[in-house]
């Protein structure tokens, strides 16, 4: 049998391994499965292990304790910011607490150096899926009925000036957020730049079937945010190239009573796994930013339509 001493040098000792193994995965942009699932389920276990909780529920809550803390070193070691840490965290805590609980129920006094090392076997499983796996496309779509007719909708669709100061909490948490947009040409071919405040997307022209269709491809995108950190700006490898807009595209549906339906959709990727809980996130503030221009453009219409 072990004694605390013992079982805690050890749980050092992995824990070490774990989060350099964590960091490492950081570093080279490796978001999956490895990183967001089996660590923190491997980290919860580990603490459960040490503290010997003496019920369920102490272990559940140790083990999410253990993963919560662990999330924050990313924060400590200036790897990752503020805001993706607090959207991992619904992900990864109940992980831990996961990792507690199985840890209690198989009676962690009983539990060999052995047998926890060979929870480090877990992780690598998934490295291969993390590597390989191809991003699927999703899509977004946002309607908001204006007063206003299809002709007078598709001149603010196409450009529009600068949009009013944000006042959403959302954005004001580093989250990009649209500013104005302005296109050099028309028709097919032409060049939209829609301006965010992290940058400008570079979106050419596939369709212009005015006042109907604007659809366009992206062929550059921006940042997705800016991340607070206690050592300023930091440029994790999440903030290149994995939350990626592939095209959109703006409808016109012409409504009784001269009133325009207009639904703007965007489809992107991201690379980050399980792709179902980050789609969560990303779908949500999407709509947001498609909220955001849908709202303005139906201020601008109305407004020239009273006019």
């Amino acid at each position: 049998m072990t004694t605390i001493t013992e079982r805690a040098c050890r749980a050092v000792l992995i824990a070490l391994i774990l989060f350099s193994g964590g960091l490492h995965l950081v570093r080279i942009g490796l978001y999956g499965w490895t990183l967001f699932a089996l660590i923190p389920v491997v980290l919860g276990g580990l603490v459960t292990w040490v503290v010997s909780p003496r019920s369920m529920p102490r272990a559940a809550a140790t083990g999410a304790l253990g993963a919560g803390a662990g999330s924050g070193l990313f924060i400590v070691m200036g790897v990752e910011g503020v805001v993706c840490i607090f959207m991992a965290l619904p992900f990864v805590m109940p992980l831990g607490a996961l990792g507690g609980c199985l840890v209690y129920g198989i009676r962690p006094s009983r539990v060999g150096a052995r047998g926890l090392s060979a929870l480090l076997l877990l992780p690598s499983a998934t490295l291969a899926w993390d590597a390989t796996a191809p991003a699927p496309v999703f899509a977004v779509r946002t309607a908001i009925e204006i007063a206003a007719p299809p002709e007078e909708v598709w001149k603010q669709v196409v450009t529009f000036p600068q949009l009013p100061e944000t006042k959403e909490w959302l954005f004001r948490t580093g989250l990009a957020y649209p500013i104005r947009a302005r296109i050099e040409g028309s028709g097919p071919g032409a060049l939209r730049y829609c301006e965010f405040s992290t940058g400008a997307f570079v979106e050419p022209i596939e369709v212009w079937d005015a006042p109907h269709l604007l659809r366009f491809s992206v062929t550059k995108n921006p940042p997705p945010m800016q991340e607070w950190s206690p050592y300023g700006a930091i440029l994790p490898a999440h903030l290149r190239e994995y939350l990626i807009s592939r095209r959109g595209q703006f409808e016109l549906t012409s409504l009784p009573d001269g009133k325009t339906l207009l639904e703007g959709t965007t489809w992107y990727q991201h690379g980050l796994w399980p792709a179902w809980y980050w789609r969560w996130w990303s779908d949500a503030i999407i709509h947001r930013i498609h909220l955001r221009v849908l709202n303005h453009i139906r201020s601008l219409a109305q407004k020239e339509a009273k006019q």
